[in-house]
């Protein structure tokens, strides 16, 4: 295990050319927050955010090169669709554009932005991006620690103010420790979470449920949340609602249910499927749902530990859903048919990205969007 670090308020370390002046948005009470909300993924972006890391702090000498060619195909297949900023170490930066090519390459530009972090995740370590159909913009920092100091984050607690200001927009500092992952929103107010990733003492010690829906509510314009049970300390997580359930449009879910009967996953996916059939949106309709069945097959090149198999960890931007293949020819190929169907008006990319999975994570894990204002 890495060793613990304690939170570090955010230096600018990097040129200061590069940023516009911070304005902080108070959140004492909500109607400092009244008209702002987090868009639904498929809103049109202005740019998708990834990381190029592969530590070999974290990863394997095994995994490092394949992660870092998985992370270049997912930014070149997201840049035939929308502009891609991609933060790269400095000792990366050299092997980031040898994989990457130039940033006018590809139909949307590459942005390569140095910068030091600790791990890829960025969906979890950079900020959540809220508007508020005025044509503004803004950022929230949840103040990520590591998933529960569970990894050295000292570098990537610096992700989210980073990202917030080379986008050029204000910072909300939510009094809320937790990860993009975490949650998953529809746009028009409901959102779906994990009680064992939110409502847990490595994150959130003492705060009741209501005081986390208060404070959630507010920051992110939701009138509802449905939670999830979720399981704590078999993953690094505690068990991350987008590797379980997303929304493909508001009253559209595409959930994932495992097939291996020895997973502890096999019971929570249909606890999940239970719960959400049970529930409803912020307007009180029921949810139409397309399962997702996990692959049975898997590249055990890499690792399988650790090994994040199942379809729901596509990311949606314009126009296209980027979603993974397993090499389990019948699984990818029913996945992609659902994918399609959740979403008609969209091109389905389908990619290998073995290695970022085999470190547990998904494409989306690995994104994270920026809406238009």
């Amino acid at each position: 295990m890495l060793s613990r670090r304690n939170f570090i308020k955010w230096t600018m370390i990097a040129g200061g050319s590069l940023f516009l002046p911070t304005f902080q948005i108070k959140t004492s009470n909500a109607m400092d927050f009244k008209g702002w909300y987090m868009p639904e993924e498929g809103e049109p972006h202005t740019r998708t955010w990834l990381a190029f890391i592969a530590s070999r702090d974290i990863w394997s000498r095994k995994q490092i090169p394949e992660v870092q060619r998985n992370l270049a195909t997912i930014a070149k297949t997201i840049a035939t669709y929308e502009p891609v900023s991609m933060l790269v170490r400095k000792q990366d930066m050299g092997r980031a554009k040898e994989l990457i090519g130039g940033p006018n390459d590809h139909n949307y530009p590459i942005e390569l932005i140095e910068f030091d972090m600790n791990d890829l995740w960025i969906r979890d370590t950079g900020p959540i991006f809220v508007v508020n159909g005025k044509g503004q913009k803004s950022a929230v920092n949840f103040n990520f620690n590591g998933w529960g100091e569970d990894q050295d984050y000292e570098r990537d607690a610096k992700v989210a103010d980073f990202v917030a200001k080379k986008a050029g927009v204000s910072i909300v500092r939510s009094s809320m420790v937790m990860e993009g992952g975490c949650f998953e929103v529809d746009g028009k107010g409901t959102a779906i979470m994990t009680e064992s990733c939110i409502l847990n003492d490595n994150r959130n010690p003492g705060k009741s449920k209501k005081e986390v829906e208060d404070e959630l509510k507010k920051v992110l314009g939701l009138r509802k949340i449905i939670w999830l049970k979720g399981i704590k300390g078999r993953d690094i997580t505690d068990g991350h609602t987008d590797f379980y359930a997303r929304f493909a449009r508001p009253g559209v879910l595409v959930v994932s249910r495992d097939s291996d009967k020895a997973s502890y996953d096999y019971r929570v996916t249909r606890e999940n499927i239970h719960i959400l059939k049970s529930s409803t949106d912020a307007d009180g309709n029921p949810f139409e749902m397309i399962i997702l069945d996990t692959p049975w097959d898997i590249n055990t090149r890499y690792g399988t530990e650790s090994f994040a198999a199942g379809y729901v960890g596509y990311y949606a931007c314009n126009g296209a859903i980027i979603m993974q293949k397993f090499g389990d020819k019948k699984a990818d190929r029913v996945a992609r048919k659902k994918i399609a169907k959740a979403f008609p008006h969209h091109r389905i990319e389908q990619i290998s990205i073995d290695g970022i999975a085999s470190g547990g994570g998904s494409i989306h894990c690995a994104t994270q969007q920026e809406p238009k204002a």
